[in-house]
C-alpha cells in the first residue's frame, strides 16, 4: 500500500508493456509501514464473590455417647481490582513522517531523472488530468502534427489495460504502458524503469501521461520539465479551487473540449480567474483537440521548448 495516499495492495505489482511485444514486465514495489501506538485503557474491574457454607455433620458411635457437629461457616469474600492500563492512539505523528519519507525518497529520484534528462536534451512534460480530460486525443494530434519535427517517446500510465498505449502507437511514436493496479499516480522510480525499457533518444520529447487522478499525482514530482494540466469544459469552472495543489506545482494549463462550448454552460474566464487565485504563473491553451481549434498556440509554444533544449 502507498504509504503517502493509501493507494495500490501487496502483491499487486506495476507492469510495464510495450505494445507488439509477447509479454509485460512486472517491477515490485516495497513499502515499509512504521505504526507507533500509545495506548491507554482504563479498566476498572470489581468483584463481589458472596460465599455462605452450612455444614451439619452427624456422627453415630457404638459408644455410649454420641457426637453431633453442627457447623456453619459463612464466608464472605470480596475482591476489588482496579487495573489502570492507559492507552492513547496517537497515529498522526508516525504517519507523517511516513508521508514526509516518501516524498523525499521520490524527490530524490525525481532529481535523478531531471539530470538525466537535461544531460540528454530530453523534454519531459508530466501530462496530468481528470478522466475523460481528452489527454490522449491531445496527444494523438499533437504527436500526428509534429512528428516530422519532433522526435516523440511516450510514457502511458493507467490502472490497467494498454487501449491508450496501443492509441499512441498508432501514431508511429515509441510508446510503453504502466499498469499500477490499484496505484493512483506514477511515481519517479516507474519513469525511470520505463525510460530505460524504451530507451528514449537525444534531443526528443517524453510525454508522460500520468494517471487520471487530480489528487495523488500532484505529490508526485517525477523529474518533468514542465507538468501540464489539461481540464474539459465538460468538467466545471471550479476545478482549480477544489484541487488546488494540482493547479499550484503546474506550469501550463490546457482548456480542452473548446468545441462544446456551445452546448455547455461554462465560462472559460471564471475557470481561469479560479487558476490564476491558486498559481498566478500559469499559462492557458485554450484548444479543441478533437477539431484543431486553438491547437496551433500549444504546438508552437512545444516547438520552441523543443527548440529552447536543444
Amino acid at each position: 500500500m502507498c504509504d503517502t495516499c493509501g493507494c495500490d495492495q501487496p502483491g499487486n505489482p506495476t507492469r510495464f508493456t510495450i505494445p507488439g511485444q509477447d509479454h509485460a514486465h512486472e517491477h515490485g514495489h516495497t513499502h515499509n509501514h512504521e505504526h507507533g501506538h500509545d495506548h491507554t485503557h482504563d479498566h476498572h474491574h470489581d468483584h463481589a464473590h458472596p460465599h455462605t457454607h452450612s455444614h451439619a455433620h452427624s456422627h453415630p458411635h457404638d459408644h455410649e455417647h454420641g457426637h453431633t457437629h453442627d457447623h456453619d461457616h459463612e464466608h464472605v469474600h470480596t475482591h476489588f481490582h482496579t487495573h489502570p492500563h492507559e492507552h492513547e492512539h496517537s497515529h498522526q505523528p508516525k504517519i507523517v513522517q511516513i508521508e514526509k519519507d516518501v516524498l523525499s525518497q521520490n524527490n530524490l529520484l525525481a532529481q535523478r531523472n531531471r539530470g538525466y534528462f537535461d544531460a540528454k536534451n530530453i523534454v519531459a512534460l508530466n501530462m496530468v488530468s481528470s478522466p475523460g480530460s481528452g489527454k490522449t486525443t491531445l496527444l494523438e494530434k499533437t504527436i500526428t502534427h509534429l512528428k516530422d519535427k519532433i522526435p516523440f517517446f511516450v510514457i502511458e500510465g493507467d490502472q490497467q489495460t494498454t487501449n491508450d498505449a496501443q492509441r499512441i502507437q498508432s501514431t508511429g511514436a515509441p510508446v510503453i504502458q504502466i499498469n499500477t493496479g490499484n496505484g493512483c499516480h506514477l511515481d519517479a522510480d516507474m519513469i525511470s524503469t520505463a525510460v530505460k525499457k524504451l530507451n528514449v533518444s537525444d534531443s526528443s520529447v517524453l510525454f508522460i501521461e500520468n494517471v487520471g487522478n487530480l489528487v495523488c499525482p500532484s505529490m508526485f514530482d517525477l523529474g518533468e520539465a514542465h507538468r501540464v494540466v489539461v481540464i474539459s469544459v465538460t468538467e466545471g469552472e471550479d476545478k482549480p479551487i477544489k484541487y488546488p495543489t494540482m493547479f499550484h506545482t503546474s506550469d501550463i494549463c490546457i482548456i480542452n473540449k473548446i468545441d462544446l462550448l456551445p452546448y455547455l454552460d461554462f465560462d472559460i474566464e471564471k475557470v481561469k480567474e479560479y487558476a490564476l487565485r491558486v498559481n498566478h504563473h500559469l499559462k492557458f491553451f485554450e484548444v479543441s483537440a478533437k477539431t484543431g481549434e486553438g491547437m496551433d498556440k500549444w504546438y508552437e509554444w512545444l516547438t520552441d521548448t523543443f527548440k529552447g533544449k536543444k
